[in-house]
């Protein structure tokens, strides 16, 4: 997997926000600062007037989840493929239990 330059973007996270770069290799991320040096054969993004954040995490899902006679409309692909098309990364999906039953045994 090749590295990939996030370049002068407004850095975002919970405490703060910061004009930097965002050096990610191998899907991980390597390094965050200003002005940082492409690697050999780097991708360059341009995030200049853009905002760079982690991706969300959206906790309470219903995929094709049962209920009441009907299923939701969205499976796992189609659900995911429109999360991550908004910047969701992570979801957690609802469960309804029957009475008593472990919650990891429903799900």
């Amino acid at each position: 997997m090749s590295a990939v330059l996030i370049r002068g973007g407004t850095v975002v996270n919970a405490e703060s926000s910061v004009k930097a770069d965002v050096l990610c290799e191998g899907g991980l991320i390597r390094a965050i600062g200003p002005d940082l040096q492409a690697p050999a054969g780097c991708t360059i993004v341009d995030a200049g007037g853009a905002l760079v954040m982690p991706g969300g995490i959206d906790p309470h899902t219903h995929m094709e989840l049962p209920f009441m006679g009907t299923v939701t409309k969205d499976d796992f692909y189609t659900g995911t493929a429109a999360g991550v098309s908004g910047g969701t990364t992570m979801i957690i999906d609802f469960v309804i239990p029957n009475p008593k039953q472990p919650l990891m045994e429903a799900y």
